[in-house]
Order: C-alpha cells, then structure tokens, then sequence
C-alpha cells in the first residue's frame, strides 16, 4: 500500500489531469501514463548503467546514442527525457508524438523485453497542456530514486483506478483475494510460476513478493495494515543464480489484449523484475502450445467469455466454449505433475450440470488432489461484477482423500459498491486454518470449515459447491406473544393520537 502522502497526491493529482484533459477511460489513461514513466525511466536507468560502466571501466553505448530504427543518431539523442522535458507545450507535444514515440518503438529488444510491446504504442496525448503537467507530475516523483517498495506500491496505487471490466469479462482482480490465494498455494524459489489470463500482472507480482518475503529476515520484515510486508530484500537467498533465476525465468505471464500485456510488464518492471517475461497470446487457442511446464498456476481467467468453436485448441478434452472450463483443463494441462494451481471460478463451475462442467471437477478429483474450495461472498468483485465467485486449490497428480471446504462471508471490505474497509474479515482465519487442516481434519459442518470425503463427493455428481455439504444452524427465535404484542401496537397508536392532538392545538 501507497503510504507517502505526497507520491499519493501526486498520483491522484496525474489521474484528475487525465480526466479533465480529455482521457477518461481508466485502462487507457494508465496507458499513456506507463509510456510516460518507462521513458522517464529509461534515461535514469541509462545514466545508472553508464556510471556502473565508468567505475568498472567497461565501455558502455548508451540506448540514445545509437541509430534506432529510421532514426538517427543526433534524432536518438533528442530522445531523452532530459532534453525534450524541457521543450515549450506545443513543441513537446510535437516532438514526442513524431519522434520520440518512433524512438520507442522502434527500440525493439533493446534495454529490457518490454520495448518489445511497444512496436504498436501510440501517443493519443491530444493538448500539450497535459503533457506538459504530466510530465512536470512524473518528474516530481522521482520514480527511479524510490526503492522497488515504493515503486512497485505507486503503480498498484495507480491500477486502483482501473475498475472497468472488459468486454470478455476480464478485471483487475482484488490485492487481498490475490495474497490470500498466493499464500495457500506458497511459491517457493526455484519454482516456474505462470498466469495464463495475467491481465496487470497482480498474481506474477504477489508470488514474486511472496518468495521474496519467506526469503528475508523477519526483523527486516515491516507489514502494513492490509497484512502486506515491506523491504522485501531476499537476504537468505545467496545463491546467485537462484535470485537471477527469480528475476529473469521464473514468472511468465499470458494476455490475449496488447494493452494489458504493456500495463502487466511495467507493474512487474516497477516491482524490480527489469525483464519481464510478459506475453501477447490467446492462450486457448490453437497457436499456444505450452504444456506441463509449471510448478504453479495462478490465476483468476475470463469468466463470462466465450471462444469461437473452430479456433479452441485440440488439447482441450472438454467439448465447450466456455472460457472458465477451458481455463480450468489449460492450468492442469500446464502443470508439471506434482505442481500446484490457485484458481478463481465463478459458482457455476462447482456445480453446473452440463457434460463439461461434470467432465472438469471429475479431473480435479480424479486426476489432481483437490485440496481445497473456498466459496467467497458475491460482492468481492464489486463495483464491476456481482457473481458469487470459489478458489480451487490443487495439486497435479496424487490422490484426493478428503477435500477441505471453508465458507467465506467476509473480506475485510463491505460487500456493496462502496467497498468500505470493515472489521469483520475471514481471510487471516482462512489462511490460519489451511496451514493447520492437516492436523486435525474437522467435520463439523456447522462450522465455516470442514473436510467431506471423496465418496460422498462422487455421490453428488462431483458436486463441489459448499451449500450442498454444509449444515445449516437455525437459531429458535422466540416472538412475544399476541395479547402483549397487541398491547404494543395500540400504545404506539395512542401515542400518534396525541401527537396530532398536540399539533392540531398548536
């Protein structure tokens, strides 16, 4: 979380010049705002890379002092933020959109694997007022002299805008839901983590965190008031290779939309990972090929989206178009045996009726551990989507005994549009009792928490919603009887009666 006061201010003071200048659509907004900071960034980091070269005495060639695609080399250096930051509104409007976005995307594999989204990046900045006050925005943050910490934390803070769903039904998906999912999976280092359906990159950057987090020194750890730990610096991981291994390979994201690949990169970028493994493909379709590479899946995929029949992969042994099933059979299909997933899916997935929905949950339980079902309120995804939502929690291979299913009623937040933090919240329970389940295995179906066997679970058509297993408590209420209640009744009137008197009299 965002905890500096002025970086807070001036984030939402970018987003209100957004709005009045024109860009009101929050995905694009963040866009422009991303080209913005990567190219403000892009000299900070050239500079840095040039000192580190005169101390070691290497010889450096800086990205602004080379030819670049049609540019030339004095065109190359007129790119720095530094030199066109200065330039009066309408010439700086002119040279970013004719030369220095030409610049961008022409940088191809140069500096980091996220120039590589920007081959399609186009400048739709429409006043050079705006630009101007951006830049002068941008500038004032100082983005590159913050820690990854702070970083990382100004972007989320910048996503928290970012409320519309897509038109597949895609949305950025809860921090919290995200930590709480990521901590009951728990990547471990050296583990090859993916999100087929990664839209802002929210899953890569909690795992990331997470493996970070069990690798650093408790007395460095500091946590803020949503359970998220800070100075994340990875002290116990000494070897080298390991922490390369975390930066460069092990995290790979998937989105079928260019803009969501872009914002997905730069939040990895800003949260220290210099060379995002972020990639622009449908991942349902039958050009993605990818197959039991993973340690672990996660991700929170399409729900209401659909798939043109004659383009749905051959892999999928489920005959649907539906994107959530889909989604479901891809993440064990990519999965390496022994491998764990996370995975959000709307209610319909635990017990819709139809061939395909029965053909998934028998995999689940046949052919991976199911571990667990947490069926969440219907207003977690609020404002943009109302549907009640569970987290499947499996394993790859192994045999399913028991699966352990918890009731969520509450996430910290009211469950309306509002989204008002509250008292009442499950999830430190939730991750509590998953780390103990094993240990004494409850069936207590009053409870929010308990095991249901196997058997019975095949019983019941493989159906895994909690409302079929959990028993209802029904407290006795006790009602006054007539005569009393009538008593009451005729007192509230006679006192009505005499308030009208009263105001007739006045």
């Amino acid at each position: 979380m965002l905890t500096n006061p002025t970086l807070k201010s001036k984030v939402d003071s970018l987003w209100d010049k957004f709005w009045s200048g024109g860009i009101a659509n929050p995905l694009t907004a963040i866009e422009q705002m991303s080209y913005l900071i990567f190219l403000k960034r892009l000299e900070d980091k050239d500079n840095a890379n040039k000192k580190t070269a005169e101390k070691r005495k290497t010889k450096y060639q800086s990205v602004f002092d080379k030819k670049v695609g049609d540019l030339t080399t004095k065109e190359t250096k007129n790119c720095r933020w530094s030199y066109w930051s200065q330039f009066p509104g309408d010439e700086m409007l002119k040279h970013v959109r004719d030369t220095v976005f030409r610049f961008l995307r022409s940088l191809g594999s140069e500096t980091s694997s996220f120039t590589q989204y920007m081959q399609d990046a186009v400048f739709i900045i429409p006043k050079s007022s705006l630009l101007q006050e951006a830049v002068k925005i941008i500038d004032d943050m100082h983005i590159s002299e913050q820690n990854a910490d702070v970083q990382g934390d100004l972007y989320e803070y910048l996503l928290m805008n970012l409320t519309t769903a897509g038109k597949n039904g895609q949305f950025r998906t809860p921090r919290h839901i995200i930590r709480m999912i990521v901590k009951l999976v728990s990547p471990n280092l050296g583990d090859r983590i993916c999100d087929p359906a990664a839209g802002t990159g929210g899953f890569l950057v909690n795992a990331y965190e997470h493996i970070l987090e069990s690798n650093t020194s408790p007395d460095i750890l500091e946590y803020d008031d949503e359970g998220k730990a800070h100075h994340l610096i990875g002290d116990k991981i000494t070897d080298k290779n390991l922490m390369t291994f975390l930066k460069g390979q092990a995290l790979t994201g998937y989105d079928f939309d260019t803009t969501m690949t872009r914002i997905g990169a730069m939040n990895l970028m800003l949260h220290g990972i210099d060379n995002p493994n972020f990639r622009y493909s449908d991942t349902l379709t039958k050009a993605f090929k990818e197959k039991e590479m993973y340690d672990v899946m996660l991700a929170n995929p399409p729900f209401k989206g659909s798939i043109d029949k004659s383009d749905i992969n051959e892999r999928f042994k489920t005959k649907t178009t539906k994107t959530e099933l889909l989604f479901v059979e891809l993440i064990y299909d990519m999965l390496v045996t022994g491998g764990r997933a996370g995975v959000i899916v709307p209610d319909g997935v635990l017990f819709g009726s139809s061939n395909a929905h029965k053909s998934i949950r028998k995999t689940l339980i046949e052919k991976s551990k199911l571990e667990g079902v947490i069926s969440m309120p219907s207003g977690v995804f609020k404002p943009y989507a109302g549907v009640s939502t569970a987290v499947l929690v499996f394993q790859k291979g192994g045999t399913t005994d028991n699966v352990w299913f918890y009731d969520m009623q509450a996430d910290g937040y009211s469950l309306d549009d509002k989204r008002d933090r509250i008292d009442k919240n499950d999830i430190p329970d939730i991750i509590e009792k998953w780390n103990k389940k094993d240990s004494k295995k409850s069936t207590d179906r009053k409870l929010q928490h308990f095991f249901v066997p196997i058997k019975e679970i095949a019983d019941n058509n493989y159906d895994l919603s909690i409302n079929r297993y959990k028993e209802i408590v029904y407290e006795e209420i006790k009602y006054e009887k007539p005569d009393i209640i009538l008593n009451k009744v005729k007192n509230l009137e006679n006192e009505i009666l005499k308030g009208i008197s009263d105001l007739e009299s006045l």
